[in-house]
């Protein structure tokens, strides 16, 4: 359905896309992820036919988008970030427009027909008749994604469908996009990488303008998972299970408890040799001891994880990142200096406002200080009146 061909895109001596190729078939959801500037927007626009590639093919259900576009734009329905709504229109008007926009010909529907079949699918029938900017986020993107189906296109590009809608709003749209998938090829772009997870029958992953991985989350998972790891509860007293995980010789010595779970029911962390798999064993080993497994998950890493480590690895071998590390060293240096000068400056602070207030306190005090002298004065006007009383007597 969808086949991409040493794909490069050049903005004069940055290669945004360098080499890239995939094949998607029919019927398929992929998940199309990539860090920022990694290369995903351009290459969805050239899919789109929004911009031209340098060189490689691009070719939609049999049509290149660069040597036939209007053949190939017809085969692509796609839904943007932001939904491109014409907000004071009606939902019913916009979608018109758009049918004439795109120059929907259909044999076997009227326009009636295949507006009231796409509403009903996207679940918009009931605010048909509604201005589009007085709609909630939830319905707007389901307009743009109404707008998307127009003319039955082959493939569906959607990115980030469910930005900003609430946790009803995106199952929703979940929903709707997997039951796309019957009749309709889809490439779904998005950052919430537990959506891709959800959706999604595979996952490409482009990093600095090429693909470095393209496969399913599960073969993905094993791929990249370096260990055997598991995580088991176990209803026994928690030594002994120790004592018997020692014992194990395909068990290698990083096993931990990580604490009672419930009553009489502790966790554990276990790590296998390579290339071993210990469940049998352990499974046998704590049968003979009447030892129930409350529960036993792989401790494999989550689609996140996988990203995260695939664009994490890729950068470390770059120039750039080298750069920046010396960049971020040096940064470091200079903040050190920074805080030094910092300390000094604060303790000159403090002995300067040490010695103010010991000089101050005298002017802060004045006003008692005046008092004591005015005090000692009246004191000895008493006394000298006494002594002229007294020598007056």
């Amino acid at each position: 359905m969808i086949e991409i061909k040493n794909l490069k895109k050049r903005y004069g001596d940055k290669l945004a896309v360098n080499d890239v190729s995939f094949t998607i078939n029919k019927g398929e959801i992929v998940g199309f992820l990539g860090p920022n500037g990694a290369g995903k927007s351009t290459t969805m626009n050239i899919l789109t036919g929004y911009l031209s590639a340098t060189s490689g093919s691009c070719v939609i259900d049999g049509y290149d988008i660069l040597d036939e576009p209007l053949k190939a734009k017809k085969k692509i329905g796609y839904l943007p970030e932001q939904p491109p709504l014409y907000i004071d229109m009606t939902v019913d008007e916009y979608l018109n427009f758009m049918y004439d926009l795109k120059k929907v010909r259909l044999e076997d529907k009227t326009r009636k027909e295949h507006l009231a079949e796409i509403c009903e699918l996207v679940k918009i029938t009931n605010v048909r008749g509604r201005i589009i900017k007085n709609l909630s986020k939830g319905y707007k993107q389901r307009v743009g994604i109404a707008q998307a189906l127009l003319g039955n296109p082959e493939v569906l590009i959607l990115d980030e469908p469910t930005v900003g809608l609430d946790p009803k709003q995106i199952i929703e749209i979940r929903t709707l996009i997997k039951n796309l998938s019957e009749n309709h090829t889809v490439i779904l772009s998005s950052h919430i990488l537990p959506e891709i997870q959800a959706v999604c029958d595979r996952v490409i992953i482009i990093n600095k303008g090429q693909v470095v991985a393209d496969d399913t989350e599960t073969n993905l998972s094993e791929k990249f998972s370096d260990d055997l790891n598991y995580t088991i509860r176990i209803k026994a007293p928690e030594d002994d299970v120790l004592i018997m995980l020692a014992s194990m010789p395909n068990v290698i010595q990083k096993y931990q408890s990580l604490g009672e779970k419930e009553e009489g029911i502790f966790e554990f962390n276990i790590e296998g040799v390579e290339g071993v798999d210990v469940r049998e064993e352990l499974f046998a080993r704590l049968s003979a001891r009447n030892w129930p497994i409350m529960a036993l998950r792989s401790s494999q890493l989550t689609l996140e994880e996988i990203f995260l480590k695939i664009t994490r690895d890729n950068a470390y071998i770059t120039d750039d990142y080298e750069e920046y590390e010396e960049y971020e060293f040096e940064n470091e240096e200079e903040s050190q200096e920074d805080s030094q000068m910092q300390e000094e400056l604060d303790k000159l602070y403090d002995d300067t406002i040490g010695d103010m207030t010991f000089e101050q306190k005298p002017q802060e005090d004045g006003q008692e200080d005046v008092q004591e002298d005015t005090t000692n004065v009246e004191e000895q006007h008493e006394e000298e009146n006494k002594e002229k009383d007294g020598g007056s007597l």
